[in-house]
């Protein structure tokens, strides 16, 4: 008697896999650049801050883009002065900013900006390089820092963002003076 045998099995795999989620990522941040001339052109100092963007100006720049709401292409560069609390904090407002003061010993009003165009590239690139804002000093002061509004006057527009100025940090002017600010600003497919 011949006895045959077989064993046959099954198996069965099965696993889970979270798929890997396509993130994209836009980074936007800008530069103050201010170069300070002496009555006679010559360069007292300079300094380079790298600005915070606040949340309203995030929120001011999704709404204009996304939403297509009501949009006024005038921007303007305003300067604040010295105090240990110079820090830009991301919930302040034209109207309010608790760390800053805005510095006005210059001549006339906040300056207006005179963007170039953005450049195609990754990043985009954004400037007044060609056409920096001067302001004529008229007092003696202490500048501590830099921001970009919508307003050439007053509290009512947005503040998009503001920079204090690096090591060694708050910077003298006095009557004469001429200080030059450019603004860059970059968008990064990051």
């Amino acid at each position: 008697m011949q006895n045959e045998s077989a064993k046959s099995g099954v198996v069965v795999g099965a696993s889970l896999e979270k798929p890997v989620p396509s993130v994209e990522k836009i980074l936007a941040g800008g530069v103050f650049h201010v170069v300070c001339y002496d009555k006679d052109g010559n360069v007292k100092w300079e300094d380079t801050a790298h600005n915070l963007v606040v949340n309203e100006g995030l929120q001011d720049m999704n709404t204009k883009y996304f939403k297509g709401s009501t949009y006024t292409a005038a921007w303007y560069l305003g300067l604040y002065g010295a105090a240990a609390s110079n820090t830009p904090a991301a919930s302040d407002t034209l109207a309010i900013h608790a760390g800053w003061t805005e510095e006005t010993g210059y001549s006339g009003n906040r300056k207006a900006v005179s963007f170039g165009t953005a450049t195609t590239a990754d990043p985009s690139v954004l400037s007044n390089s060609a056409s920096p804002a001067s302001f004529a000093i008229t007092a003696t002061a202490t500048i501590g820092g830099a921001f970009l509004c919508s307003v050439a006057t007053g509290t009512s527009g947005v503040l998009f963002s503001a920079a204090d100025f690096q090591s060694p940090g708050d910077r003298s002017v006095v009557n004469g003076d001429v200080l030059n600010v450019t603004y860059t600003f970059n968008l990064d497919a990051a």
